[in-house]
């Protein structure tokens, strides 16, 4: 892990400064994603704002999220974190949409987006890049993350590791340990429902399914039972997300319906 570690230090670093832009922001939520992700930050030596956002979030994930952030100040002199409670300016939003459209995904959405925007402010103010917290399985698996929220990043410093390498990453960093004992989380519903209750799936055996997919190195027919369902779960989201892991489709249009150059 340590050569990884400083691989990803070393790009994060190089990155920002070709970007001339002073260091960067990350949004801390108590999970072990956006704990590596910080400490990795912070360990450029650059400006890092931690910040914890919560809306309607329970004790416990701002207590870690809080703990993090004590942390990081304590080992790290260029790190700051900040609370901003974005409760209130969710409840605006709840009060200004048709109650007929605030379903529950379409408000957990809405808060993840939220929280976007609180992070680019703090990025176009302070001159940072928004680096975000995505690993491999989320980002180019299942797509288990919100467009244009939390996943509406500059860069992706964790996005080709997978789950549990990240896990792996953040015991080599120091990150503690009731961080690394949490059941992962979208910190998006009230119920703090975890990933694996809402995919049906828990990451090593996404890990496996992605793998099985690109290399497949076993006959379906030679899969067991458990295997099988796993694999159609990694489809299902696989296919239902793809429009958040490719490019924007754009409308080309034929050089004989356009004036000439």
């Amino acid at each position: 892990m340590e050569k990884i570690a400083k691989h990803i230090e070393s790009w994060l670093q190089e990155y920002c400064i070709k970007s001339g832009l002073n260091g960067f922001v990350v949004g801390v939520s108590g999970g072990i994603d956006s704990a590596v992700t910080s400490t990795l930050c912070a360990k450029t030596g650059l400006k890092v704002i931690a910040l914890n956002m919560p809306i309607y979030q329970s004790e416990s994930q701002i207590d870690l999220s809080v703990s993090h952030i004590r942390w990081l100040e304590s080992k790290f002199s260029n790190v700051k974190g900040v609370m901003v409670d974005l409760t209130p300016a969710f409840q605006k939003i709840e009060a200004s949409l048709p109650n007929e459209i605030q379903d529950g995904l379409t408000m957990a959405n809405s808060r993840s987006r939220l929280r976007m925007i609180a992070l680019y402010a703090f990025a176009s103010h302070h001159k940072l890049l928004v680096a975000g917290t995505g690993n491999k399985v989320e980002d180019f698996g299942v797509g288990f993350y919100t467009k244009y929220g939390d996943g509406g990043v500059d860069i992706s410093p964790i996005a080709d590791l997978f789950k549990t390498e990240v896990f792996a990453l953040g015991k080599y960093l120091g990150v503690s340990q009731d961080i690394i004992n949490a059941q992962p989380t979208d910190g998006l519903w009230e119920d703090n429902r975890t990933d694996e209750s809402q995919i049906g799936a828990t990451y090593p055996e996404l890990e496996w399914a992605m793998r099985y997919d690109r290399c497949a190195n076993k006959d379906y027919d030679d899969l067991s039972a458990r295997e099988k369902e796993v694999l159609s779960i990694y489809r299902k989201f696989n296919i239902m997300n793809r429009h958040k892991m490719v490019t924007i489709p754009v409308c080309k249009i034929p050089e004989n319906l356009t004036a000439n150059c």
